[in-house]
């Protein structure tokens, strides 16, 4: 462990040099007020008709307020994971992966004509192997949520409904030949799953009806939910949760299914050319739980469900964007903390399941010649790649862990160790609050809290937009028992901050009424508990605790309490026994150490793991992975920290050949359900520059590695021979293609077409892609081409 912090008393002038000194204006400002003695909804339980709870593992149960395990709060994190779009060999690794970024629960969508590609065969072998991807699941400590449809979107042909059916029957209504289908399939899929429900000892615990469903008349409407809900029934699916989206003016019979919310930083499937407007992600809820459009296929003007159903349900979500698609029109690409602020924010609007689309990218699927993404030529509102559906998620399409991961972490983290408390707590808005989602002046913040303990939750940070500074703010909470004011010494609150602060915590008995830190999960050794916290600014966090309370750094009392100001390090723990003799350690992070935090077992005990590399917590020890560099460093806590070089090739330039020039690209048409930018057409492919290299037959030589190509134009298609490969739209990013999948195709030349883009395209890029642009006609550009290998290294236990 590290040792105990002995450092020497902060002076005045220490505490200035440290950038704590404020100007008295700032000193002076009124605190930002909040009442949190409001109780909240009484608990209701048992009203909502929904399947088994119990099984050989426990209880999953869920109140008006919360999700149970075992008759406590529950606050789980969840996140998709698309079996079809990737290769079942990597499954395992891949669901480690998401273990260690802190997800509790699956979901994957079953895309019906992912598994069936001609009519009547439903084919589950291969990578469409459901049975084997939910045992492994459950192999790994991960639970599973069910959504097969029948109709799913995700950015699938006809929302993943086969052709024939849809040509034949009257999908998504009481249609009896396509309920006949519906039957059919779902019948096929129980045939896979049976047996590892909730209530049999397996990790199935919810099952979702249909998608973005708010289709009303004969047959549709909440009478469809309802009849796809009873042959759920009727075949056996009998789990202990079933839901419905709650998004754009859905449809449902209240009480047979729960609604699932969701929202995203930016909106792929809009028809804008220009950056939008702000989103309400970024805005804490207090009326509704219902995000803006969501991209639902369909549209309905008469008043949704969800909103009406708040006093009976939990705030439950289901597609919190952890990333976004890139689609033909519109390409937006995502910083991190676009993600992390939105997701934090509705954490601190209520959210009682933190569930993300996609945490995990992927590949389409192609079926005997035939496309299964979703077109406007084929009624879809979007154009999408054939292949590529990385989705910018934490996880990329090739399982590369993508920089918005390590955002994500602390708050996983948090809800796996705190999240019981959290989740119990009543959400409180401000005295004043922001006029709208487009008023970047007023700060932006919340309390949830129950009795005299909560969280505080602020954001600050807006995509593409500049949010105001906020220097010397403090905040008053009106608590059961009294305000409180903290922090004692103002803050500035900069823009693009976002966090959460903890109030009358709970440490292992030793109580914290408030610190300037980030709590982030609770380890113990031989020594005891260990609780760890992240700074939400630069210089020391400022912790109180109750008069009485002793720390092994130097502290003052203050207005009846102790309070103390410690710089925050990774090498130090922070000692405080409590009036009573209860003793517990802190161990307090800088942000830069939070971006290489990971927690999970090894070697039987929980750790938390201080690492710039990829980590995997598996059975028997702990992989550490990198693109490019051979140079691992690591800290384990409890534990011991080290350093090795891992061999293998360095990182190489490959050459390539240009192959064919490009011709003129044809104008870009508008129309589609949008009235937007289409996709050309295939024949328009024939204007497409080639590009000939040939990837080493050696290139995995250290396990994995990766092409980074650096190109310009619109529709990039890497192909061997007429295989297609992988397809991209230029988004202004390296295309970043894993080549472990490929070992047999390596060493035999592969080429890459582009199509070129049109300087009047009317398509959406980001800033940072349009600068990158020359100034032309059109562009279809290969600059260069390079090969980074993955290195490895394993820890034993």
């Amino acid at each position: 462990m590290p040792d105990i912090d002995r450092r020497a008393a902060l002076t005045a002038t220490g505490l200035a040099t440290l950038g704590l000194a404020l100007p008295a204006s700032a000193a002076t400002s009124a605190p930002l007020s909040l009442d949190a003695r409001n109780p909240g909804l009484p608990l209701k339980s048992g009203h909502l008709r929904m399947g088994t709870a119990t099984g050989p593992h426990g209880s999953i149960g869920i109140t008006n307020r919360t999700l149970t395990r075992d008759g406590q709060p529950w606050l789980p994190v969840m996140g998709e994971f698309h079996f079809t779009r990737f290769p079942a060999a990597y499954w395992e690794e891949e669901l480690r992966k998401m273990k260690a970024a802190g997800i509790t629960i699956v979901a994957s969508y079953i895309l019906w004509n992912h598994v069936e590609l001609e009519p009547g065969r439903i084919d589950w072998t291969g990578d469409r192997d459901i049975a084997r991807f939910v045992r492994l699941c459950d192999a790994n400590g991960l639970l599973f949520f069910l959504r097969p449809g029948p109709w799913g979107h995700a950015e699938a042909r006809f929302g993943g409904i086969p052709d024939w059916i849809v040509s034949a029957t009257s999908p998504r209504s009481n249609d009896p030949a396509y309920m006949a289908q519906v039957d059919r399939f779902w019948r096929s899929l129980y045939d896979q799953v049976k047996g590892q429900m909730w209530k049999d000892g397996g990790p199935i615990v919810g099952m979702q009806i249909e998608n973005e469903y708010n289709l009303d008349g004969p047959g549709q409407g909440r009478a469809h939910i309802a009849a796809l809900k009873q042959l759920a029934l009727a075949i056996g699916y009998d789990v202990p949760l079933y839901t419905v989206t709650g998004w754009d003016q859905t449809l449902y019979p209240k009480g047979a299914v729960v609604p699932v919310h969701g929202g995203y930083p930016d909106e792929p499937w809009s028809a804008k050319t220009t950056p939008l407007p702000p989103k309400e992600n970024y805005l804490f809820r207090f009326d509704s739980r219902v995000s803006g459009d969501l991209g639902a296929q369909t549209r309905n003007n008469r008043r949704g469900d969800a909103d009406s159903d708040m006093d009976d349900t939990p705030f439950l979500g289901a597609e919190y964007g952890g990333g976004v698609p890139v689609m033909y029109r519109r390409r937006p690409l995502l910083d991190p903390k676009d993600v992390a602020a939105a997701v934090t924010t509705q954490v601190g609007s209520g959210v009682n399941l933190l569930g993300y689309y996609m945490f995990h990218g992927g590949a389409n699927p192609l079926a005997h010649g035939r496309t299964l993404e979703e077109t406007q030529r084929s009624g879809g509102y979007n154009d999408c790649p054939i292949i590529g559906y990385d989705f910018q998620a934490p996880i990329g399409q090739y399982g590369e862990v993508n920089p918005v991961s390590a955002a994500l972490r602390p708050l996983h983290y948090f809800l796996a160790a705190y999240g019981d408390r959290l989740a119990a707590m009543t959400v409180h808005a401000p005295a004043r609050l922001p006029k709208d989602k487009d008023d970047l002046h007023s700060l932006r913040w919340s309390v949830r809290a129950q009795g005299d303990s909560g969280f505080l939750f602020v954001n600050n940070h807006v995509r593409q937009y500049d949010t105001a500074a906020h220097p010397g703010t403090q905040f008053t909470v009106q608590l059961p028992n009294g305000p409180v004011t903290l922090p004692v010494r103002p803050v500035t609150i900069a823009p693009g901050d976002s966090f959460f602060w903890p109030i009358g915590m709970d440490l292992d008995g030793v109580r914290l009424d408030w610190a300037t830190a980030q709590p982030v999960t609770r380890l113990t050794d031989a020594d005891g508990p260990v609780h760890v916290l992240i700074a939400t600014a630069p210089g020391p966090v400022e912790l109180a605790f109750p008069s009485g309370t002793r720390l092994s750094a130097s502290s003052r009392a203050d207005n009846g309490r102790v309070i103390a100001y410690v710089p925050p390090s990774p090498d130090r723990l922070l000692t405080v026994t409590g009036p009573d003799g209860r003793r517990v350690r802190l161990l307090l992070l800088d942000q830069a150490s939070a971006r290489t935090l990971w927690v999970g077992d090894h070697d039987g005990q929980r750790r938390l793991i201080l690492t710039a590399a990829d980590t995997i917590f598996a059975p028997a020890a702990l992989i550490l992975r990198q693109r490019g560099n051979p140079a691992f460093r690591y800290s384990i806590v409890p534990g011991t920290s080290g350093s090795a070089t891992a061999k293998g090739p360095a990182s190489t330039v490959l050459p390539f050949t240009q192959s064919r020039k490009a011709g003129e690209a044809p104008p870009i048409a508008i129309g589609g359900p949008a009235n937007a930018a289409m996709q050309p057409l295939p024949e328009a492919h024939r204007a497409a520059a080639a590009f000939t290299f040939t990837p080493p037959k050696d290139a995995l030589a250290t396990g994995d590695a990766y092409l980074e190509l650096d190109w310009r134009g619109d529709i990039g298609r890497l192909f061997d021979g007429i295989d297609m490969l992988d397809d991209a739209y230029w988004d202004g990013r390296v295309w970043r293609i894993g080549l472990k999948r490929f070992a047999d195709r390596l060493g035999r030349p592969w080429t890459l077409t582009i199509l070129p883009l049109r300087a009047d395209a009317p398509i959406y890029l980001d800033a940072s892609a349009r600068a990158k642009l020359p100034k032309a006609d059109q562009v279809a550009d290969l600059l260069t081409i390079r090969l980074i290998p993955e290195y490895q290294l394993e820890i034993r236990a």
